[in-house]
């Protein structure tokens, strides 16, 4: 409650004496307003059906009440009183830095690409003047650099190595630059080209700087409102988990299953509605080195292994009975069925074999019964031919 309000009651309203029950209360349409009031000031306060209509009525003639009130006065009040109410909503929370640090990320990743984009329009344009720096000085930073030192590659020579050694930090390639330039197959620009050339280096040499700034920045706004998370997945995809979600204690109410996909869920989910394959985007928590190992190495041990229980513990029983029980019946069953597909697989064995001598011994009795036939012929036949001849 404030002073303002303290004050106005104690003038406006009869003083309660100690001891003596007051003859008037206080109607108000807030419960706990009415509560803090009578917690400050004694002063008797009540919330009711009859007090809301009371409130309503003296809202809708409130004209009636107060003399000399202008037209259009209590229409300001209103105005004024939303106005208010909305500074004091959207004023500023000491205790909410988690702001900083979602605008910080944001300005952090805009100017990566930026500094990208502006740092292959510098290789491009002094590329046509000098073509060969390009394959020597891999960095963008570097090159940006070298390419304002030197400007004009025609007036770069041997008392230029210095320079050269400092900015790139290393002589042999700082020779390479200048041998390089004085066999370059780039074509002559103009001193207005070559000046603006060296202020858009400058320009992208302050940027990247200026990124550098920001960076640490960031840092130490994220050791100072979330040093754990800082610590676990790092400041950058920290801030980014922060930004995703809107503020730090939103970050905190999410639950587990809401954090691995943060940063690829309209892409999972368009897929499970789509019925499609699964995105290729990647959740903005594997974008830190240390968690991807961990998921491409524990998890799928987990799997590769035994089955393990909360604890850790292999094979270790089921905490309750049925479940203990159940797990026994399935094992009799299956252990059952595996008799049984013994047995007849064994039956099966047998009766083959069987059959496979029976009619192996068949074959051996017609052929021995094949060779006593065509003696008994032969003896008829020689038996016949003594008979003819006597």
């Amino acid at each position: 409650m404030t002073d303002e309000l303290r004050n106005f009651l104690e003038l406006t309203l009869p003083k309660v004496k100690e001891g003596k029950k007051p003859k008037f209360s206080l109607g108000v349409a807030e419960p706990k307003l009415g509560s803090h009031i009578y917690e400050v000031t004694k002063i008797p306060c009540q919330s009711n059906e009859f007090v809301l209509e009371l409130l309503r009525g003296v809202r809708l003639h409130f004209e009636r009440f107060i003399e000399n009130l202008k037209p259009g006065d209590l229409e300001k009040a209103q105005l004024g009183l939303g106005h208010s109410y909305s500074r004091a909503k959207v004023k500023f929370n000491v205790n909410r830095v988690d702001n900083m640090v979602i605008q910080a990320i944001f300005i952090l990743d805009t100017l990566d690409k930026d500094v990208n984009s502006f740092s292959m329009r510098v290789r491009e344009w002094y590329s046509w003047h000098f073509p060969e720096l390009a394959k020597i000085v891999n960095d963008n930073y570097l090159y940006a650099k070298v390419a304002k030192y030197v400007e004009d590659k025609s007036q770069l020579s041997e008392d230029n190595l210095a320079g050269l050694t400092d900015i790139v930090g290393d002589e042999d390639k700082a020779k390479e630059i200048i041998e390089a330039a004085k066999a370059s197959m780039g074509q002559d620009l103009s001193p207005i080209d070559l000046i603006n050339v060296k202020q858009f280096a400058q320009r992208v040499m302050d940027l990247a700087e200026y990124r550098k700034k920001l960076y640490d920045y960031l840092v130490a706004k994220m050791n100072d409102i979330a040093p754990n998370l800082a610590a676990l997945i790092g400041e950058v995809v920290g801030a980014r988990l922060i930004s995703h979600a809107g503020s730090l204690t939103n970050l905190a109410k999410c639950p587990s299953s809401t954090l691995q996909i943060i940063g690829a869920e309209k892409a999972l989910f368009r897929a499970l509605k789509t019925r499609g394959n699964t995105p290729i985007k990647v959740p903005l928590l594997l974008e830190r080195n240390s968690v991807n190992k961990l998921r491409s190495g524990s998890t799928f041990m987990i799997k590769q292994d035994e089955p393990t229980n909360v604890n850790g513990d292999a094979n270790e029983e089921p905490k309750t009975e049925k479940k203990r029980k159940k797990k026994e019946k399935r094992k009799a069953d299956d252990e059952e069925e595996q008799e049984k597909s013994d047995v007849n697989g064994s039956n099966v064995e047998d009766g083959t074999a069987a059959k496979k001598q029976k009619k192996k011994k068949s074959k051996d009795e017609d052929m021995e019964y094949l060779p006593a036939v065509s003696e008994g012929k032969k003896k008829k036949k020689k038996k016949s031919r003594t008979e003819d001849s006597e």
